[in-house]
């Protein structure tokens, strides 16, 4: 299969300096995760809470989702890793890809809600607060594939098809050159769903987690027309007809939906108060210090 464009991959994906591999998938998920907090402290100093409470919550919050992620990856890819000839001990190398993005939205939320409750902070408006930026992150993330030559989609002849070398192809598509570059949809994917949540959030101001559902409803919207373009591998693939981030998507998506209409019946509005409780006297001198510091525009 032959195109007159495409899109190259890189040949590389980890430089050096001295002995210190530096890999462009962790510095994709590293500028995510930046941005996700940056956002997500602006967005929750306008909802009522206090400066540096996001970057704080972020201890908690960034190694319990990289956890649940990876965890979730080899939970659902287990023959990567167990399966005959497979080296269990490659289940710990993070470095070579592999986070599956709701077990590190499941356990991110944990850690966040652990930290939450700790410094007396309801959960869902933080929720609402960080949920734009997520979708940024997993935008920013996707550009680890890229580099990784990972999680791309069947082959096609189109313009923007995606150049991955034989060593990273499938052993039944040695013959083809270019494939669908999924990673790149799933980008543009959540940086429109970025746009359509910040918009609607300033437009109806929602509250009570409802911001947070709404991500889910659009993330997951996307993921389920670009996960059925992929050809790699995942255990339990064909689930009635569909492959198990298809499932995931699709019930997900149902229950978000279900808690947004639950959530605007019973709360209508957005909350008022975002504590349970008021900072005590070392946490009260730490947001002084930090109350200096401007923030900018919340809704970015």
């Amino acid at each position: 299969m032959v195109t007159l464009m495409s899109i190259p991959s890189p040949s590389e994906g980890v430089w050096h300096i001295g002995p210190v591999p530096i890999r462009a998938y962790a510095l994709c998920i590293i500028a995510g995760i930046v941005f996700a907090i940056w956002l997500g402290e602006r967005r929750w100093v306008a909802r009522g809470g206090r400066p540096g409470e996001v970057s704080d919550l972020a201890i908690w919050a960034v190694p319990f989702g990289l956890i649940g992620g990876r965890l979730y990856h080899v939970i659902t890819d287990w023959h990567l890793y167990f399966g005959e000839g497979q080296d269990p001990i490659t289940a710990l190398y993070v470095w070579r890809g592999g986070l599956g993005i709701w077990g590190a939205v499941a356990l991110g939320i944990v850690g966040i809600w652990i930290g939450a409750r700790l410094r007396g902070i309801k959960l869902l408006p933080l929720l609402d607060a960080l949920a734009p930026g997520v979708l940024v992150a997993q935008a920013l993330g996707r550009w680890g594939n890229w580099f990784n030559q990972e999680l791309y989609g069947r082959p096609t002849d189109l313009p923007w098809g995606l150049e991955i070398d034989v060593a990273h192809r499938p052993a039944q598509y040695l013959d083809v050159a270019t494939f669908h570059p999924t990673f790149l949809y799933e980008c543009l994917w959540n940086l429109a769903a970025f746009g359509v949540l910040i918009w609607l959030d300033r437009r109806f101001r929602l509250g009570h987690g409802r911001v947070a559902a709404l991500y889910v409803m659009l993330y997951t919207a996307g993921r389920g027309w670009i996960e059925n373009l992929r050809i790699d591998d995942v255990q339990m693939d064909d689930v009635l007809g569909l492959r198990l981030n298809v499932w995931t998507s699709i019930v997900l998506f149902v229950a978000a939906a279900l808690f947004f209409l639950w959530s605007a019946r019973r709360h209508p509005g957005r909350e008022e108060i975002v504590r349970t409780r008021e900072p005590d006297a070392d946490e009260a001198d730490e947001a002084k210090q930090s109350e200096d510091q401007p923030t900018g525009d919340p809704t970015a």
